[in-house]
């Protein structure tokens, strides 16, 4: 089974029920809705198709909504689009009518971009494709010199490289769009150019003011972001590395290695992280991936990522489930690897919490003994997510009755939802029913091992406190277990 995760964005090329259905059979573990594009209608049909298409399959897929945030664009050109050279003079001037832009200036949507930067600041634009350098500020007119040139045309993205940028996480269009989100009843809330804490901090207040405990990502776009990496993981649920942006910010030389140690922070800290942007980008036309892009993905698999995330890919392409397919394969082959099984995560730390004991027990049991599958009996899922920051071959299960959790676990690596009301058994029968449900769904088999862990109370947060292993034995009214 594939332990890596894959987020799929809904889109033009997506919004159909077959294509969904497409999506759902080729892999996918949970699906992006962009709050960038489409209206409110357009996301509660795709969020209603999605549940009634996943319940169909029998699969339990999890909803992330992506928060535009702030966009720092250049306004618009009489003729569309210009072309800039190397050494031309340009000017962004905020005061500019939006559509009066031409050679020599060209409006801007964040007004106090004069006021966030100096002489001699680099204004990035369009991902990189146009870089600036300015020379003068005038009030509201930025004058600049063109470093890289080319074609410009309306509405592209203005960076400011190295960060610095005043604009607030959260948008007055963000804060509707969240009120959308919750009732939508999305797993997880994706915020765009966080700068610290405080602006996860914000997002969360906002959904808890609202009734939503959905999990925050924090999309690590911001040079500002990765500086504050540590104080940002301690409030966040998942940390997605958000390579287009955050390149354009930091540099792309600088991206390999800032990714793989957001991705090993992320893990030590006991938190989910997905990698992102142009993952298969050539697939959006071609049906096949590059090589590159092959050793992309892979690599990030073999890093430790949780879940890698499809865009274009399969918001707007022309093969979106065959881009799953081949991510899915990818990823696959990626884990056979003994680096993507071996783990020395914790093996020397003091734990602070029962459950957060029994997790690390049960994963050190497990990949010492012949262990076929894990069966987490779990309220909230804290105890699946602790036993994935272990890198390992076996299959965990997180076997609850939480509708939230089943959804939520979606995007642990190697943590699969057993959907399970199991509060009016014994803890006998409890274990019993796991592995009779693992047997029917073929995930073990007589005579393979199971580890079973769970609370003495059942549907009790933080309840974990044993963990047993057993065996499967000969069918006589349900599986035989036997201690070992």
């Amino acid at each position: 089974m594939r332990r890596t995760k894959i987020v799929a964005t809904l889109g033009p090329a997506t919004s159909s029920e077959q294509s969904m259905r497409e999506l759902i059979r080729a892999g996918v573990n949970v699906v992006r809705i962009n709050f960038s594009h489409g209206s409110a209608d357009d996301h509660r049909k795709s969020v209603n198709s999605l549940r009634k298409v996943a319940a169909q399959e029998n699969r339990v897929i999890g909803i992330l909504g992506d928060l535009q945030g702030p966009k720092i664009r250049v306004s618009n050109f009489v003729n569309d689009a210009i072309e800039l050279k190397k050494g031309d003079a340009f000017t962004l001037d905020i005061d500019l009518d939006e559509n009066a832009g031409d050679q020599n200036a060209v409006g801007c949507t964040y007004r106090e971009l004069p006021n966030d930067i100096s002489v001699g600041s680099v204004l990035v634009l369009d991902d990189g494709r146009i870089v600036l350098e300015t020379t003068e500020i005038d009030g509201g007119k930025i004058h600049t010199k063109v470093l890289v040139g080319g074609k410009l045309s309306n509405r592209k993205g203005i960076n400011l490289r190295g960060g610095g940028l005043s604009a607030a996480a959260i948008t007055e269009k963000d804060r509707e769009d969240l009120k959308l989100a919750v009732e939508l009843d999305i797993d997880y809330l994706g915020v765009s150019f966080p700068r610290d804490a405080a602006d996860l901090n914000h997002a969360r207040k906002l959904l808890n003011d609202h009734g939503s405990n959905a999990g925050i990502v924090a999309k690590i776009e911001r040079a500002e972001a990765v500086a504050a990496i540590d104080e940002i993981l301690e409030v966040t649920d998942v940390i997605m590395v958000a390579r287009g942006d955050l390149g354009v910010e930091i540099g792309d030389p600088q991206l390999p290695a800032v990714q793989k140690e957001l991705i090993n922070k992320a893990r030590t800290a006991n938190k989910v992280v997905i990698t992102a942007t142009q993952m298969m980008e050539s697939m959006v036309t071609s049906p096949i991936p590059t090589r590159a892009e092959v050793f992309d993905v892979a690599n990030a698999v073999l890093d430790g990522t949780d879940a890698v995330m499809l865009s274009a890919e399969t918001a707007v392409g022309k093969f979106p489930d065959r881009a799953v397919t081949a991510m899915s394969r990818i990823c696959e082959e990626a884990e056979k690897q003994p680096r993507a099984m071996e783990s020395q995560h914790r093996l020397h730390t003091h734990f602070d919490h029962i459950d957060e004991s029994i997790a690390m027990a049960s994963m050190y049991a497990a990949n010492h003994l012949d262990v076929k599958a894990i069966g987490a009996l779990t309220e909230t899922g804290s105890t699946a997510l602790w036993m994935s920051r272990i890198s390992s071959s076996i299959p965990i299960y997180a076997v609850t009755m939480n509708a939230d959790t089943q959804t939520r676990v979606t995007l642990y690596r190697g943590v699969y939802p057993v959907p399970f009301d199991v509060r009016l058994e014994s803890s006998y029968e409890a274990n019993q029913i796991v592995v009779k449900k693992l047997v029917e769904q073929q995930r073990v088999e007589d005579g393979d091992l199971v580890i079973i862990t769970k609370g003495d109370m059942f549907g009790v947060a933080s309840g974990t406190n044993s963990m047993k292993i057993v065996r499967v034995g000969d069918w006589i009214n349900g599986p035989v277990l036997a201690a070992e």
